[in-house]
């Protein structure tokens, strides 16, 4: 299948062109259809297969199909892309700028962390589209600085993620002041009972798509374990990075502490590395991820939060320096790798008070994760665990965090808290999360 057989006019080919994409993911060949037919969708597919696309694309084609407004009519919020972190806005809205870039519509993307006066003037100069993160547009709801009661269409993207993150609530609110009458497109990672629940109160007969098993890990990426002695973890990915050469490998430690500790230890080393958490300003995080992005830096390490939205063309190494916490959370680690079709290796520095873990994850993914001891490096077999919540606290005075072939795929590669209510990694401790594109 090819992207002009999908009913997309030539303003929008043209702009897929001008990247060298020519055949749409199974997520965009199916996606694409059914929401220019008009109808509801509810859709669930892995990280990494490229479905901001897959409503980004028919979306502009649907507004730019639209009547036209009377000459000199001002613009209204046509669409409203709600996301669940900072970063994936910024991902999705460049998503609808690059694609959009020869349609004349209009779009902007509005997210806390920064101040509010330039996004407000943006949704004052006229705006078709809207990508939005709950809190801050909750916020700007509340100033009455925008207005919803134009939307044709409604985009809540990585449903599942919001849902864990606790923004049912205000989620809720905002579908109050929605038109009754609209297009509303779900995407998920999961079809879990509690996005089922929502998808029966919000959907009306929709259509379903399912590219992907849930809780499946990507065939492309080589899934390995190192048992180590916890003390030994950062000597050991150090060695890892040099001996195997790697230029570009992205980090997940358990906590903020864990990640700026690191940092400082890898940069010792004489190995660049930055550090991306909620505790980071919004252009501390940015400048992070565009030098990483850039090849700048070897390691990036983040927390789970913070990682969302962190889409990289071919990243070929991701690590997991701590398990997580919710075993959910390992397949959308490692999905940062194994991308739109590219190969990756993803590696996890496993102690032994990690093996209840380890075991969780084996369980959900079904399936038993190979093991290789590294020579140098092998673990103390009388080492007792420790609790990890107890260990992670010591000393630090901090809560515990948790956790292409012949014809290119597109997958725009552009993705922290939440906008709005404070601090979105202790919101997101609240409740355990569950958890692409």
């Amino acid at each position: 299948m090819l992207f002009t057989e999908l009913g997309l006019s030539d303003p929008i080919l043209l702009a897929i062109k001008e990247h060298g994409y020519t055949s749409p993911t199974p997520i965009q060949g199916q996606s694409i259809p059914a929401v220019l037919r008009g109808g509801d969708l509810l859709a669930a597919a892995q990280t990494g297969t490229g479905k901001t696309a897959g409503f980004t694309l028919p979306i502009l084609q649907r507004l730019i199909s639209a009547p036209k407004p009377a000459a000199g009519a001002r613009r209204v919020i046509r669409a409203l892309i709600l996301t669940p972190t900072r970063e994936l806005a910024a991902q999705v809205h460049e998503s609808v700028t690059t694609y959009g870039k020869y349609t004349n519509l209009k779009s902007a993307v509005i997210f806390g962390g920064v101040g509010p006066n330039p996004q407000i003037k943006a949704i004052q100069s006229g705006l078709d589209i809207l990508v939005a993160t709950p809190g801050r547009l909750l916020d700007f709801m509340g100033q009455h600085a925008v207005s919803l009661k134009d939307i044709e269409i409604l985009v809540l993207d990585e449903a599942d993620r919001m849902l864990d993150m606790g923004f049912l609530r205000d989620i809720k609110k905002i579908l109050a002041a929605l038109p009754k009458q609209r297009q509303n497109l779900l995407f998920s990672a999961t079809f879990s009972t509690e996005i089922k629940a929502l998808a029966d109160t919000l959907l009306n007969s929709p259509a379903l798509i399912e590219v992907a098993r849930s809780n499946s890990t990507n065939d492309a990426i080589a899934q390995k374990i190192h048992p180590v002695d916890r003390t030994a973890k950062h000597p050991l990915l150090a060695h890892l990075i040099k001996s195997n050469q790697w230029e570009q490998v992205l980090v997940f430690t358990r906590t903020k502490h864990g990640a700026n500790k690191l940092v400082t230890q890898l940069e010792k080393d004489g190995i660049s590395s930055m550090a991306i958490h909620g505790n980071k300003s919004q252009s501390a995080r940015t400048k992070a991820l565009a030098d990483f992005k850039a090849g700048k830096l070897t390691a990036l390490v983040a927390t789970d939060i913070a990682a969302r939205g962190i889409d990289i063309d071919q990243l070929p190494h991701v690590v997991n320096y701590d398990l997580p916490n919710v075993p959910e959370d390992y397949v959308h680690r490692i999905g940062r790798t194994g991308r739109a079709g590219s190969n990756g290796v993803a590696v996890s520095l496993v102690c032994v008070d990690e093996h209840q873990m380890l075991k969780d994850i084996e369980r959900l993914i079904k399936q038993t994760l190979p093991q290789e001891i590294i020579p140098g490096f092998e673990p103390d077999p009388n080492a007792k665990a420790q609790p990890i919540q107890l260990r992670s606290n010591q000393g630090q005075g901090q809560r515990q965090g948790r956790g292409q072939g012949q014809s290119r795929h597109l997958n725009p590669a552009a993705r922290t808290k939440p906008s709005g209510a404070g601090n979105s990694e202790r919101r997101h401790q609240t409740r355990p999360a569950r958890k692409v594109i």
